[in-house]
């Protein structure tokens, strides 16, 4: 008759533990909807946190992680999913790992997971990404394979970003392409590839007249060719 009572008791415990679960679980749902709609990042944030520790889910966590990298909260992005590389990792999680680790200046890091996203996706976004950070990381004839590719394979409506003046301001992918591709000629032989180098700032500056970045580095250039000529006189 006690094991009964106990074993009564257990079954009641247990269903009330998973009644409460299960109201937990919609109220935490009903509360992401709601911060979503109201574009609430950090309410989202903090539903999405809730609902993975009620119910865990890698896919819950690499979405969490994607909301922090997309915010530029880089190591909590990381924090969250790790910077371990895992066969069973998904193209989010990759991604984020990727953008997060780039972020907090790890570019070799960074680098192992861009191109295992462009094993999975080759386009000429991800050319552009590998090869600034195989720049950063000296690889100067593995940066140019990745602009040459990126170069061959992009298509006119691509875009991307500067953020360096006060105003970002965005460009095509193939002068951002070029502009990358100028940098490191000149940096394999800055004595006979600087001309080189300037011809191809020009060139991205005909494509995009708003191209800061590109003008800051010809005007270097050129003054640095002013200044050698100046000096053989």
């Amino acid at each position: 008759m006690k094991k009964l009572i106990l074993l009564l008791a257990v079954i009641t415990t247990f269903g009330a533990t998973a009644q409460n679960q299960s109201e937990l679980l919609k109220h935490f749902e009903g509360y992401y909807k709601q911060m979503k709609g109201q574009g609430d990042v950090q309410g989202v944030i903090n539903a999405m946190t809730h609902l993975n520790v009620i119910q865990p889910s890698q896919q819950r966590l690499d979405t969490l992680a994607y909301i922090y990298v997309s915010e530029g909260r880089n190591l909590e992005a990381l924090n969250t999913i790790g910077i371990d590389k895992n066969a069973t990792d998904s193209d989010l999680n990759t991604e984020v790992k990727a953008i997060a680790l780039k972020g907090v200046n790890q570019p070799e890091r960074a680098l192992v997971f861009y191109e295992e996203l462009f094993k999975r996706n080759a386009n000429s976004y991800l050319a552009y990404e590998i090869a600034d950070l195989k720049i950063q990381t000296q690889d100067l004839a593995g940066a140019k394979a990745s602009i040459d590719y990126g170069l061959t394979n992009v298509k006119p409506e691509m875009k991307r970003a500067f953020y360096e003046s006060q105003r970002p301001y965005e460009v095509s992918l193939k002068g951002a392409l070029t502009y990358l591709k100028a940098l490191i000629l000149f940096n394999m032989n800055q004595t006979d590839n600087l001309d080189t180098a300037i011809n191809l700032l020009n060139e991205a500056m005909t494509m995009d007249s708003n191209f800061n970045l590109a003008k800051l580095s010809k005007d270097a250039l050129v003054a640095r060719k002013t200044e050698k000529a100046e000096k053989k006189d």
